[in-house]
């Protein structure tokens, strides 16, 4: 069995789905895809920022060089279970991903400058360099979803279907609970169709035949923004004192 996938390169595109489109796409992409041996898995990336959020106000400003760093599990972890640490960088529409295995403890380490997160190695000393450059990286939201994975027989297609996503801001770490706020309405879902080159007419046509069309989703970029609208709702709150003058 071939070892876990460490670096990336490829084009993503992602679309929202109803729960209709959700139902009906999957009955397409028989014949064409095969759901991969992990099923439905469920996923946690818990995201690092700076004190100020600079990684995901620069993401939403969508410039044209955009990263982030995050570290995830497949199901829930503990403290010593394996988990990726994982540097995403997107520029001019290719997403490239590096990562590294580690534990949730040597990363605690790694961001308080006590360790490293792994053996040496390129890919390490990336993930070492970007945490210098902005010098200061705390745990700034968990993203959890329902994940099935789909590839292409013979060809690089994959596709992946995102269901329930969801997020917290409290209880930052992956042993914690897969439970979180949902970042969509009920039974919508998030697709993601992943290719190293253009993407194939069959898809094309049945995307177009279920009127999916192209968007734009970062599931840590809706999450920060729902937190400032409750954030903000709360700072119009009246106080205590103004409440209790409502009712006299």
């Amino acid at each position: 069995m071939a070892g876990p996938i460490v670096t990336m390169k490829r084009y993503e595109v992602k679309y929202v789905l109803t729960e209709s489109q959700s139902a009906a796409l999957r009955e397409k992409l028989k014949g064409h895809m095969e759901i991969d041996s992990y099923g439905l898995t469920s996923i946690a990336s818990l995201y690092y920022d700076t004190p100020d959020y600079r990684l995901i106000r620069t993401s939403i400003e969508k410039p044209s060089f955009k990263e982030k760093i995050r570290l995830r599990s497949y199901g829930l972890a503990s403290e010593n279970s394996t988990v990726f640490l994982e540097l995403k960088r997107k520029a001019y529409g290719i997403v490239y991903k590096r990562r590294v295995p580690t534990t949730q403890k040597a990363v605690e380490k790694f961001f308080n400058y006590e360790g490293d997160v792994c053996a040496d190695g390129q890919i390490a000393r990336e993930i070492a360099y970007f945490r210098g450059y902005y010098k200061k990286l705390v745990p700034s939201c968990l993203i959890i979803y329902d994940r099935t994975a789909y590839f292409e027989p013979c060809g690089d297609l994959r596709l992946t279907i995102d269901y329930d996503p969801r997020y917290r801001v409290e209880r930052l770490d992956l042993s914690s609970g897969m439970d979180g706020i949902s970042l969509l309405p009920k039974g919508s879902a998030i697709l993601e169709v992943k290719v190293q080159e253009a993407m194939p007419l069959w898809l094309s046509a049945i995307l177009a035949e279920l009127k999916i069309y192209k968007g734009s989703f970062s599931k840590y970029g809706e999450a920060c923004k729902q937190q400032a609208i409750k954030q903000a709702a709360l700072k119009n709150l009246p106080n205590a004192a103004e409440r209790r003058n409502d009712y006299v």
